[in-house]
Formats: structure tokens, C-alpha cells, sequence
């Protein structure tokens, strides 16, 4: 495994590191869940993700009992969640980032974590119709807290990042750090260039999330939604126009002989490739067993070998 800084922090993370949106959804597979994360750990991974909303907060209660279980030395790992959609329906608990849902949120994620803190806090979505400054604030202080080490933000705009790291100056304030936005060999409208003032010139990290694309580009969907996969499953609908999309899945094909010749799979391929990007921190895998959890961590093996000519050929593949 390789370490990056988080952006210009002093945070080092694992290259790959490891997500838990579809991994930890079920607290019967607690026993799965705590070999895949320690799979991973041996591996070298230090970094693991979740969220306030992931699987109504089960995927916190999951991610805390495998914790617990594993005992690891608490510096040796990082954890993080996100706040912004809330569990509950009322005003002020769900689509926000106001200070009242903010403080309060934390705690309920620290209490299902099971921990004093995290080492990364995130606001999962912008919010419109909340002031940045009072966001700023609210994050600035439950870090004075101690609640978390380091803020970010995941989806949001150039514009409205600058903005946070902007009045976090101004009043001296801790600024959030690091973005968590999609990226993927198919998705890389997140990197374009109205995000190059928040990379190059204030030196945020990135901690992407669906490499992947959804599994779209590991292959498994060129002829098809195959029974048991996460597309032929009823809550992911949504899914399904994305995973037979033929343009992409065409795109897909394209790549397939690159992945071969280098001997990768394609899931591999399109761990490495997002890790040719000198902005992104640390991809974010997720798995459903631990056969993948392996495949996973044999993409290091192949970061080195993009060359000029192949990320041509990437290119071309991609149109």
C-alpha cells in the first residue's frame, strides 16, 4: 500500500481505502463485515468511510461493532462520516447543514460509531438555504470540540468550497480540507477546470467515491443485469438505466482489451487509472465479499504502468 497526504493537510491516507454506502447494510453479516475490514487492514488500508444516512444509520452501528471486535490501536486508522440528509423527517433534521442539526447529528454518529471522534467529518451535500458562514462555524466548532479532526465537503461546487475556505480564513476559523466527489473512468465531470483553484491553488484532498461506476465498469453488465448483482436488486431501480446505458457500456468494451494486455481486470484497471490523477487522495472501494476485498488492494499493482501512450489509448476508448 502507498500513502498520499490529504491534500496539503499533514493527513496521510491509504491509496485505497474503504467505503461502506453498500458494504455495511445488514447487522447479521457483522462477521463478514469485520473480516472485509481487516482484510483490508492488513492490506495496508487506514481509511474508512461512512455516513450518517448510510442504511438509516446502520452502516455507523455496523462499522462501530467490527471496531470493537477488531481492537486496532485507535491512531493507526482513520474514520469518517457525513452529515446533511438526517434520520428523521421533522424541520431542521433532514436536507441541511444548520448549526442546530449539525451539532446535534454528531453526537448520534459518534454514539453509533462507538467513538470520542472522527478523523474526518463531511457535509454530504451543499445546502442552499443555509448560510456557508453558519456551516463554517458549526464545523469549526465541533472540531474545537474535539468531536472531529478534519472537515470536508463531498458534492459540492467550486464556487461554494472557496466560499467555506474563504470566511474560514477570514475569521480564522479551521477551513475544511478535502472533497469527497464521484469520479470514475465514465465520470469525471468533478476534476474539470472550474476545480482547479480548489486543488492546485488552496490544496484541498479528495477522497472519491464509485471508481467503479456502480460495477459498470468491472464488466459484469455487458450482456445484462445478472441475477444477484446490486442492479437486479428492487431498491436499486434507480440503478438500472445507468448499468444499461449503452453508450457506456460501449465505452466499457472499449476498455476491456487495455485491462487485459496489461493482465488487470477491469476492475483494476479502474482502481488504478483514478489513481493517475495527482488530486485525488484516496479511492474509496466497496465490496460485498471478501474475494473483492482482495481484487481490490492487486490494483496497486498496476498503478505504475500507465503509461503516455496508454492514457492515450484511454482517451481514445473513452472518445
Amino acid at each position: 500500500m502507498r500513502y498520499r497526504h490529504l491534500g496539503k493537510s499533514g493527513l496521510q491516507v491509504s491509496a485505497l481505502s474503504m467505503g461502506s454506502w453498500l458494504t455495511f447494510r445488514d447487522k447479521s453479516a457483522i462477521d463478514a463485515t469485520t473480516e472485509m475490514m481487516a482484510t483490508a487492514y492488513d492490506a495496508g488500508v487506514n481509511f474508512f468511510d461512512n455516513a450518517e444516512q448510510y442504511a438509516g444509520g446502520k452502516a455507523e452501528e455496523i462499522m462501530g461493532m467490527a471496531l470493537k471486535r477488531l481492537r486496532w490501536r485507535r491512531g493507526s486508522y482513520l474514520v469518517s462520516t457525513k452529515l446533511f440528509w438526517g434520520l428523521h423527517a421533522g424541520p431542521n433534521e433532514q436536507d441541511t447543514l444548520n448549526r442546530k442539526y449539525l451539532l446535534e447529528s454528531i453526537k448520534g454518529s459518534l454514539r453509533r460509531l462507538d467513538l470520542d471522534y472522527v478523523d474526518l467529518l463531511f457535509c454530504h451535500r451543499p445546502d442552499p438555504s443555509t448560510p456557508i458562514e453558519e456551516t463554517v462555524w458549526a464545523m469549526h466548532n465541533i472540531i474545537e470540540r474535539g468531536q472531529a479532526i478534519y472537515w470536508g465537503t463531498s458534492e459540492w461546487s467550486a464556487a461554494d468550497i472557496l466560499a467555506a475556505i474563504d470566511i474560514a480564513e477570514r475569521h480564522h476559523l479551521h477551513k475544511p480540507v478535502v472533497e469527497q466527489p464521484i469520479y470514475n473512468l465514465l465520470r469525471q465531470h468533478r476534476f474539470g477546470p472550474d476545480y482547479r483553484p480548489v486543488y492546485e491553488d488552496r490544496g484541498y484532498g479528495s477522497t472519491v467515491f464509485s471508481p467503479l461506476a456502480s460495477g459498470l465498469l468491472t464488466g459484469k453488465y455487458q450482456r445484462g443485469i445478472p441475477t444477484g448483482s446490486r442492479g437486479a436488486q428492487h431498491d436499486f431501480d434507480w440503478l438500472k438505466s445507468q448499468l444499461t446505458n449503452p453508450r457506456d457500456l460501449g465505452k466499457v468494451a472499449a476498455l476491456k482489451p487495455l485491462a487485459e494486455k496489461m493482465g488487470a481486470s477491469l476492475a483494476q484497471f479502474a482502481l488504478a487509472w483514478c489513481l493517475q490523477n495527482s488530486w485525488v487522495s484516496t479511492v474509496l472501494t466497496g465490496a460485498s465479499h471478501i474475494e473483492q476485498v482482495r481484487e481490490n488492494m492487486r490494483a496497486m499493482e498496476f498503478v505504475d504502468r500507465f503509461t503516455p501512450e496508454l492514457m492515450a489509448d484511454i482517451d481514445r476508448a473513452l472518445k
